[in-house]
């Protein structure tokens, strides 16, 4: 049985700000790990989104997709996302709309409840660690997002 929650989080390590996903799910495996919450939450961590990500929506009642943005309003957008068809060339590098159109066509079913937490991302060069802009807004991030994992039923969720 899959656990009720997944939370993907997307970004390079290597590419500055980009690290916000990878920072952000290590310091959420933690307190999961302290919490005694790993059986709720399953964490997925990657590069990028792929079709392949589709089947670990299989089975859950929610989704969180983790990435950094550029133009993101500070400190971070927590928002409730749908299933959308974006024309490609590639099956390489999906938004997470694209990821639940996927499901949507191989599943024939509706995803769950799917949201997008973006936070604002300053530099995004090669070799750069995390700038000291987004590591504050990392850690409100994570208090964001640990109060939502806290209450999976309530009305915090964006609708």
């Amino acid at each position: 049985m899959p656990a009720p929650i997944v939370v993907f989080a997307v970004g390079n390590p290597s590419r500055g700000d980009d690290a916000i996903g990878p920072v952000l799910c290590e310091r959420l495996a933690a307190w999961l790990a302290e919490q005694r919450l790993t059986e709720r939450v399953e964490l997925v961590e990657d590069f990028q989104l792929n079709i392949e990500h589709a089947l670990d929506l299989v089975g859950r009642e929610r989704a969180i997709f983790i990435d950094a943005g550029a133009n993101t309003p500070a400190p971070f957008i927590l928002t409730r996302i749908q299933p959308a068809a974006i024309p490609s060339h590639s099956s390489h590098a999906l938004p997470p709309s694209a990821v639940l159109q996927v499901y949507r066509q191989t599943e024939g079913a509706e995803p769950p409840p799917s949201f997008v937490l973006c936070v604002r991302g300053e530099c995004f060069e090669l070799g750069e660690g995390l700038s000291p802009p987004a590591a504050e807004r990392v850690s409100a991030a994570l208090a964001r997002l640990t109060g939502l994992l806290q209450a999976p039923k309530s009305a915090d969720w964006p609708v």
